[in-house]
């Protein structure tokens, strides 16, 4: 048997290996010694054997809920993501597997890679509408790029997209993957209309380092990028510095921050109707934007969320409310569960890279039924 972390994305320590019905391992904490919920790492053992791996300080995690009902994801050829039999006990993740080939790639849910990025900006560098924008340098020294799609006319509304701020929440650059190429579909009548009438600022990966470290929540240096937004910093946040300052050269119409949630098994949109000046226009704007998500797809749902923060005391240091705060504009967080989504259960896969592509491809149609009203 072998376990090893020496992977993209890779987070395991392994502390017993010696009987295949014991083996015991840990989550290794981000920088900054706040955050341990990602794991991610490559089993090797014998065709045919049944294993019991426990993950021992599953219960000292940063979300203890987000184990209920979880179920760890698995890879034979890294391509399909399946879940397996996994259960909560007495402080531990216990994981059982049955192996079908020599190797298999477990993690807390489907990696999206460094290189698998990479090719995501190569990809769409080559269409027309697309320019590529180097914002500066992360503190390891990878480049932050902004994928910038449309003209840049100034009578258009500026969507700005960002995502994987909290870079063990790889379903946000599922997402992006997914909206990305919709968007560049010329022959899909919803993007050639959203062309027509707003740029598009993304930023795929808003944290590279924590990434490829293997976070879940921090960057290089451990700082929590989405407490950020008021007052990033090079030392602390470049990351945000750069996108902070690119924002206030284009102007924002519309901000959707993406992200997932280790405890809800649901898909929401956490609003802004904390920040000072929210008005009616704003709640007129979320309102229709809610709707539209909930007509374009079943996997959206507005029962169960985050509750509302009271009139005037959003935390101004998250993205999607210092967005709403400075440009008055339609800003939301979106959440995707690690686990499945209990409107449309799926054993097999739980929520998956499939089901986060699809709802990418989604949100175009919700903002599109807005588009005209932003501004």
């Amino acid at each position: 048997m072998r376990v090893t972390a020496n992977i993209d994305a890779g987070n395991i320590e392994v502390i017993d290996i010696a009987n295949k019905d014991d083996i015991r391992l840990a989550i290794r904490r981000d920088a900054g010694d706040e955050f341990l919920q990602w794991f991610n790492f490559r089993f090797e053992g014998v065709v045919g054997n049944q294993y019991t791996l426990k993950i021992v300080n599953a219960g000292k995690s940063s979300y203890p809920k987000g184990w209920q009902e979880y179920h760890a994801v698995a890879s034979y050829d890294r391509q399909h993501w399946f879940r397996l039999p996994t259960r909560y006990e007495q402080g531990e993740l216990i994981i059982d597997l049955a192996l079908d080939a020599d190797a298999i790639q477990i993690a807390y849910f489907a990696p999206y890679s460094y290189e698998r990025h990479l090719d995501l900006l190569s990809a769409v560098q080559v269409h027309p509408e697309v320019t590529l924008e180097h914002l500066g340098l992360t503190l390891d020294g990878r480049d932050m790029t902004l994928v910038k799609v449309g003209d840049g006319a100034e009578h258009k509304k500026n969507i700005w997209i960002t995502a994987r701020q909290h870079p063990g929440e790889t379903m946000a650059e599922w997402l992006v993957e997914g909206l990305l190429y919709r968007l560049l579909d010329s022959d899909d009548p919803v993007s050639k209309q959203l062309l027509d009438k707003a740029n598009f600022y993304i930023v795929p990966n808003m944290n590279p380092d924590g990434s490829v470290r293997g976070h879940l929540r921090t960057n290089a240096v451990g700082t929590n990028l989405n407490r950020e937004w008021q007052t990033p910093s090079l030392e602390k946040s470049p990351e945000v510095y750069y996108v902070v300052n690119k924002m206030k050269a284009t102007g924002v119409d519309l901000f959707y921050d993406v992200h997932g949630d280790e405890g809800l098994p649901y898909v929401f949109l956490a609003g802004c109707e904390g920040v000072p000046s929210w008005d009616a226009r704003m709640q007129q704007l979320q309102d229709e934007f809610e709707r539209a998500l909930l007509l374009v797809s079943p996997d959206f749902q507005t029962e169960f969320g985050y509750g509302k923060d009271e009139a005037g005391k959003a935390n101004l240091t998250i993205a999607s409310n210092w967005v709403a705060e400075t440009f008055k504009c339609l800003s939301n967080t979106l959440e995707m569960p690690f686990k499945d989504n209990q409107n449309l259960a799926d054993p097999m896969e739980g929520w998956s890279p499939a089901r986060c592509i699809h709802f990418g491809e989604a949100s175009l149609t919700a903002m599109l039924a807005v588009v005209d009203k932003l501004r």
